[in-house]
């Protein structure tokens, strides 16, 4: 769906009106100004070091519908992960690195055991450590604000490094001490994975167990360790580089079509904007950090306002009536697109899900969720379903028979 096809969206009663740090009434026209803005000339720079200068989000050109969902899922991290699908050069790998200036706030443990307030509310307070249950108990916080993080799954990582392992320092000095690995480092961050569908397959496995448990058991001899792992995955591939397994593929809430910029006017001014970043980086950056910071105050307002957005039952029933037409078995198609819906309405400053929400995420909700497999197996299964049945018809009447002489 293009950006163009997009349903108007409402104007905004008077008690659903929220304060902005911007003139835009939507996240929406926030995206599509700041990424058609003009650039000023820049000069050159050489500062001779090494940092970290990601590409601005909001000076990535076209693209609507992968900006759409990655938006989407720094709202709600419920929609399930998003995987981007498409040809190398198409800003995938660039867009999710730009997000490092629009990730949330979280709570995060103070304590080198990862001891949260939840832990007692679920175990009491022998479930955390001593010196915590003694701060639990003097009303001190257990946790620290801290932003959310970009982690970035190598493409050569071993088994090891994604769920950890033995601590060599310690085994040096004959202790048993585990070490955390990439999954356990994750938690409460975005797990980015590129080029998703060449990982081993003992890496994926892994993956999934805590992807879809949300945390993971450690055990190395005698020594073993349980890791929250709760994230946001989202994952890049070429397709001409190979399939991804369905197993993975079932994790990614919305899929995302990436194709190459068709307008010639719109691939100038990336190339031109590239140029730019490349010449003078902290000016490009500089020209979008009052754009992005309105981006990011907005993002926290429609976070605050999703609690509140509900999706009404005769909403839900033409959905999932659509869902039964297009022969998804799924019910994850349901939980995906309904959660982007309630993102795409708190976006749109709404607290009630219409079917134009719905309508402007269904095709990266929906899309490759169907399996030729699966029909033309259900399709054999039939035949031998309806030879079972018949054989098993005549002992139905003899038993009803019987029941009635009784």
């Amino acid at each position: 769906m293009t950006e163009e096809s997009l349903p108007p969206l409402p104007e905004l009663k008077s008690e659903e009106k929220v304060r902005q740090a911007h003139p835009f009434r939507t996240l929406k026209e926030l995206l599509d100004h700041a990424s058609g803005k003009d650039l000023p000339p820049v000069k050159f720079e050489d500062s001779g070091k090494a940092e970290i200068l990601p590409f601005p989000f909001l000076a990535i050109v076209g693209q609507w519908e992968m900006k759409l969902a990655l938006v989407l899922g720094l709202v709600n991290p419920n929609i399930g992960g998003i995987l981007l699908v498409g040809p190398r050069g198409t800003a995938k790998t660039t867009a999710v690195r730009s997000l490092i200036d629009l990730l949330p706030m979280v709570k995060r443990s103070a304590c080198q055991y990862g001891c949260l307030p939840e832990d007692i509310e679920e175990g009491g307070l022998d479930a955390v450590c001593p010196d915590c249950a003694k701060k639990y108990g003097e009303g001190l916080s257990l946790t620290n604000p801290d932003r959310v993080r970009l982690i970035e799954l190598p493409l050569n990582a071993k088994l090891e490094n994604v769920i950890g392992g033995m601590d060599e320092r310690a085994a040096m000095h004959s202790k048993m001490r585990l070490k955390r690995g990439i999954l356990a480092q994750a938690d409460k961050n975005l797990l980015y994975i590129d080029e998703v569908n060449l990982l081993g397959d003992d890496v994926i496995d892994a993956i999934l167990d805590a992807a879809a448990q949300g945390s993971y058991t450690l055990r190395r001899g005698a020594a073993s360790a349980t890791y929250r792992s709760r994230f946001l995955l989202v994952g890049s591939m070429n397709p001409e580089e190979g399939n991804l397994r369905p197993q993975i593929m079932d994790r990614f809430g919305l899929r995302v079509i990436v194709r190459g910029l068709e307008d010639s006017k719109e691939r100038l001014k990336a190339y031109r904007r590239v140029q730019d970043y490349l010449n003078a980086p902290r000016q490009v950056i500089g020209e979008y950090a009052e754009a992005l910071n309105a981006l990011r105050d907005e993002l926290e307002a429609t976070r605050n306002r999703l609690q509140n957005v509900r999706i009404s039952t005769r909403v839900a029933k033409k959905a999932i009536g659509m869902i039964q037409e297009l022969g998804i078995d799924s019910l994850r198609a349901e939980i995906t697109w309904f959660e982007a819906a309630r993102a795409h309405a708190a976006a749109s400053g709404r607290i009630t899900v219409k079917l134009a929400d719905l309508h402007a995420v269904a095709p990266m909700a929906l899309r490759l969720r169907r399996s030729e497999f699966i029909n033309e197996y259900f399709a054999e299964q039939k035949g031998e379903e309806e030879e079972l049945e018949a054989l098993i018809k005549p002992f139905k009447r003899k038993r009803r028979t019987a029941k009635k002489r009784i």
